[in-house]
């Protein structure tokens, strides 16, 4: 009985630490799992910016970093174009006030009398990350600096401090670079200072915000800026230039004539309704 005693007992022992010892490599496999799963996160979270101003942005507004696999099927997804149409471009950067965006998308995307597209309209920033406009709008692009086609119009918006987009050098050779393909570029607001910094429209006249043409006279001497206390909107040759917020309503109309037909421009200012703002009364 003693012997069948002891034989039961070595038995369970060793029972018990192979099954111990499977446990243990178990778990140093899943172990050793994990960390190639961290790993692999890890080198896919390469994010288009990285700097503390976009993570502080992205904590503040709930964003989450797009990892790199994301980032190259956007691009390898970006907007389809119709190659038989003009491209117009509206670059798009953080702080950006929203209006002198979707003042010149409002009026070009609208379809003809007999329901045609005219424009292709596009949204550009330096790179596929999430904009936050100055109103806390949250927007992505369709295209960066970096695939943006040829464009035949590019729209210049503006923010309320344009320092950090002047000092942008990728924006600012993205500027230079598409002034070779564009038949028409407009700022609206604090956007000609981006134009001023690029040199493209040196020697042409150009309006900005009310009570912002001394700064930029100042800071960029060879334009020739307008009194913008008495002109909110103002062309030379294929520069066009507005005061910007719901100015810039009118730099996209008076560009859609330019590029279609008065009639055409009516239609438009028909269905968004303009009459009633410019008769209405309290």
């Amino acid at each position: 009985m003693k012997l069948n005693k002891i034989i039961g007992i070595l038995f369970f022992t060793a029972f018990f630490l192979t099954s111990c010892s499977s446990e243990k490599k178990k778990n140093n496999t899943q172990k050793t799992q994990l960390a190639v799963t961290e790993n692999k996160i890890a080198e896919d979270s390469v994010t288009a910016s990285c700097s503390p101003r976009i993570l502080k942005r992205n904590k503040k507004n709930g964003l989450i970093p797009l990892t790199k696999n994301q980032l190259e099927k956007v691009a390898d997804n970006a907007k389809k174009l119709d190659a038989n149409l003009p491209v117009i471009g509206l670059l798009m950067y953080d702080d950006v006030l929203i209006t002198e965006l979707t003042a010149p998308m409002d009026v070009f995307t609208k379809h003809s009398e007999k329901g045609e597209k005219l424009f292709n309209v596009i949204t550009i920033a330096e790179t596929y990350d999430f904009i936050v406009g100055e109103e806390g709008l949250k927007m992505f692009p369709d295209y960066t600096i970096k695939n943006s086609p040829k464009l035949d119009v590019l729209i210049v918006p503006s923010a309320y401090d344009m320092s950090r987009q002047v000092k942008n050098k990728n924006l600012v050779d993205f500027i230079k670079a598409q002034n070779n393909n564009t038949e028409y570029t407009v700022s609206n607001c604090a956007g000609a200072h981006l134009i001023g910094e690029s040199g493209i429209a040196d020697g042409r006249k150009i309006v900005t915000w009310i009570g912002g043409g001394e700064d930029l006279q100042k800071n960029y001497p060879n334009l020739k800026v307008q009194d913008d206390a008495v002109i909110g909107y103002v062309e030379d040759g294929k520069f066009l230039s507005s005061n910007g917020n719901l100015v810039s309503y009118i730099s996209s109309l008076e560009l859609l004539e330019k590029m279609t037909s008065a009639k055409h421009r009516e239609h438009v200012e028909s269905y968004l309704f303009l009459d009633r703002l410019k008769n209405w009364k309290k």
